[in-house]
């Protein structure tokens, strides 16, 4: 009976506490401000999960400068100055106009925070970045950002030869500027950075500071684009295709379109056929949701197009499929990406 007793005495004791943990549970989490993730974390989010920039600027000041606080290499008070900014702006009557409500007014924002700062505080900026050329198994003191940002670029698998003249153009380069070599690398490779860095070595200290800060602004504009929820972006994309050899648009002529990267989105999108303006009837050939930044390709099948135009081809014609990859770097943009086309040659560029 005893025994009995004792462990009814046990059951209750652990019933009642169980209620008192889940109620004080219950009343921390009513209380409790939801803190959005870090860079760190939201680097590996799906893009539904992360913030639009009206959903983050609507948080409190310590939620920006801990989501924002790593856009800019170990430099959080640009994010502090933004948020004062923000606060400071709430007070007044156009306060609605004059936040940012895109990514690309984001950028800019934080942008013209640090071009307005003094030359110390872009100095330091520009020494918080790492070397380029540091080995991927000794990046544990670099952010994660930067780290990721190294490790697509290759430059953990320097050669030998590769590595002593990076390292030799890379001490004449801290030497001279009292700065580290900066490169958004993102998309770059290993032949780039060396490239890059044997440039831009022989500027004048006023050049290549100004270059420098520029790339620290690339990179900042990357790693917001890898963070922010960009919906129903406002760019898209357009092609016009004109036939140089006979002087008119070219109709007709079958296009494929392909996304390239990022990786896991990378296939064919859909295949166009122009119309009698030389253009795609269907109109933009990305727009909203589908208009991600990245690198995309076009496929002209313009040996089939002049083939049926009774121009003399050889028995290998010189140009049958034309492709031209491009890179999207903008969600904000028009990007027209036209061809003018012969049998004998191509051009394109950047409209808009």
């Amino acid at each position: 009976k005893i025994q009995y007793i004792s462990l009814l005495i046990c059951g209750l004791i652990v019933a009642t506490t169980s209620i008192l943990y889940s109620l004080k549970l219950s009343q921390k989490s009513s209380s409790t401000t939801t803190i959005i993730p870090t860079v760190k974390a939201m680097l590996s989010t799906n893009e539904k999960d992360k913030p639009t920039v009206p959903s983050l600027l609507s948080r409190s000041k310590e939620d920006i400068v801990s989501f924002l606080g790593g856009i800019y290499e170990h430099s959080s008070w640009v994010a502090e100055q933004l948020a004062d900014s923000l606060a400071s702006s709430s007070n007044t009557t156009a306060a609605d106009e004059e936040q940012p409500k895109t990514v690309s007014e984001l950028f800019r924002a934080m942008k013209e925070i640090v071009n307005s700062s003094s030359q110390e505080s872009k100095l330091k900026l520009l020494q918080s970045h790492p070397d380029l050329c540091e080995k991927i198994e000794r990046l544990s003191s670099l952010t994660d950002a930067s780290r990721e940002e190294q490790s697509r670029a290759g430059l953990g698998s320097l050669t030998t030869d590769e590595r002593t003249k990076f390292n030799t153009l890379n001490d004449k380069y801290r030497n001279k500027f009292s700065f580290p070599f900066i490169l958004a690398v993102r998309n770059a490779t290993k032949y780039t950075v060396l490239s890059a860095i044997e440039g831009r070595v022989g500027n004048t200290v006023e050049v290549e500071f100004t270059a420098a800060l520029k790339q620290v602004h690339k990179i900042a504009w990357m790693r917001l684009l890898s963070v922010i929820n960009v919906e129903n972006p406002g760019g898209f994309l357009t092609c016009h295709v004109l036939d140089t050899a006979n002087g008119c648009p070219a109709a007709n002529m079958r296009i494929h379109l392909h996304r390239l990267s990022p990786p896991e989105n990378a296939g064919l999108i859909a295949e166009f056929t122009t119309n009698n303006d030389g253009r795609l009837s269907s109109g933009p050939a990305l727009k909203g949701s589908n208009f991600t930044v990245g690198v995309y390709e076009w496929t002209f099948f313009v040996g089939d197009y002049f083939a049926s135009q009774n121009n003399e081809l050889t028995g290998t014609p010189f140009l049958d499929e034309v492709p031209i990859r491009f890179g999207i770097d903008d969600p904000e943009e028009h990007y027209h990406v036209p061809l003018l086309v012969s049998p004998w040659s191509f051009s394109t560029y950047r409209g808009s």
